[in-house]
């Protein structure tokens, strides 16, 4: 088995489920200690108890600057530094159908963790890691950020500033043999993607994911349903020593839809679910 990150230490924010849950535990595999962070105390910790000895939880609230200040020092005091810093913990906010229904009540949220919780991750690590060699920072974006689209306007405004932001950063920090990249997901099953509705029944929520799933594929070259633990891959790579002459990359993991020039279909998806309900 590869060791890529042996003798690695790494935090990884929103790591109670989906991507950070498959990136941790895939880093883990491959040799690192990890600091699980995440605001679910409960989720949070039941993952790095399942991770064993090489896991630490923090919970943390990374629209907060004191929290996310804690959690550096709280890695560095645990494991005795810091090497790869991935913000992933992300919202996607209210959900509209279009723009106009959108009253921006929740902005701030999502600013503050998506993009805010992003920028001032980035700096606390590097900080850090400017005086103890360097080390690799990774922002979770978005295809959102990359492609123009209909509604969840405010999710879609945030990825493209991380996507902006990283790779300024990039160059910024190099200096320092710090390197900086982002992802840019797509399509791929997690909780923030599920468009579930508060008190929808699980078997109402297999409806909607099997209405889905020809709307998710219909403007994705590669016919395959992505997974947390394809983005956790590509994860590994950008922060592994694989990807030493990278930096300042967004790279899509979406299947192909950024290759070409795609219809957004997040109308579509909204009708999908409509009729799903309807059928309820």
């Amino acid at each position: 088995m590869n060791q890529d990150l042996k003798g690695k230490v790494a935090v990884v924010t929103g790591a109670a489920s989906g991507i950070g849950e498959a990136t941790a535990a895939l880093f883990i595999e491959q040799g690192a200690r990890v600091v699980i962070a995440d605001i679910n105390e409960d989720a949070g910790q039941a993952h790095a108890d399942k991770l064993g000895k090489q896991a630490r939880f923090k919970k943390t609230d990374v629209s907060n600057a004191d929290d996310l200040q804690a959690l550096v020092h709280f890695a560095v005091s645990e494991f005795g530094g810091l090497d790869i810093m991935f913000n992933n913990a992300g919202i996607s906010g209210a959900q509209h159908p279009r723009f106009l229904d959108d009253d921006l009540s929740d902005f701030d949220r999502v600013v503050g963790i998506n993009l805010f919780g992003v920028m001032k991750g980035t700096q606390c690590a590097a900080k850090y890691m400017s005086k103890n060699g360097g080390g690799v920072i990774l922002n979770n974006a978005s295809i959102a950020g990359i492609l123009p689209g209909q509604a969840l306007m405010s999710y879609r405004a945030t990825k493209s500033a991380v996507i902006h932001f990283t790779k300024s950063v990039a160059i910024d920090l190099a200096e320092y043999n710090i390197r900086v990249c982002a992802m840019a997901p797509g399509h791929i099953r997690t909780p923030l993607t599920a468009f579930n509705i508060p008190g929808m029944t699980p078997e109402q929520m297999i409806r909607i994911r099997d209405a889905l799933a020809p709307v998710w594929d219909s403007n994705q070259p590669l016919k395959r349903h992505g997974s947390p633990a394809d983005v956790a891959q590509s994860a590994l790579f950008l922060c592994s020593e694989r990807a030493a002459q990278i930096t300042g990359i967004v790279m899509p993991i979406d299947g192909g839809i950024t290759a070409g020039d795609p219809v957004n279909h997040l109308q579509e998806i909204f009708d999908a679910r409509a009729r799903a309900l309807a059928n309820s």
